[in-house]
């Protein structure tokens, strides 16, 4: 087993509470933005960079575990890793389909003037 890269412990909770509360912000900005079709490059750039840091996390978990990491260090880098790139990869044509859908009713609205 190698050295551990830090304390499971102490620090194992810092990826997964930062990205839960990044996800938390996103989506207030979402719900909020999306459905009057309000700063899409804003809203959808935050989902993409969300979705590359949790696979950055989850690569590094990977990394960590072939390396013979202790498990809450894998584990602690890798959960949020997969929950992020699941839950808001998953939420991203969502989001997309919103924006659409904000762009129709905004051009019906102005056929009515």
């Amino acid at each position: 087993m190698a050295e551990p890269w830090f304390d499971p412990n102490l620090y194992a909770w810092i990826p997964g509470t930062l990205l839960g509360v990044a996800g938390g912000l996103m989506g207030g900005l979402a719900g909020t933005l999306v459905p009057r079709g309000k700063a899409k490059t804003l809203v959808l750039g935050m989902f993409w960079s969300y979705i590359v840091g949790s696979a950055l996390l989850l690569a590094v978990a990977v990394v960590a575990y072939v390396q013979g990491q202790p498990y809450g260090i894998w584990y602690g880098l890798g959960l949020p890793g997969v929950i992020g790139v699941l839950v808001v990869g998953g939420l991203l044509p969502v989001i997309e389909r919103g924006y659409r859908d904000a762009e129709i009713r905004r051009i019906g609205a102005h056929d009515l003037e």
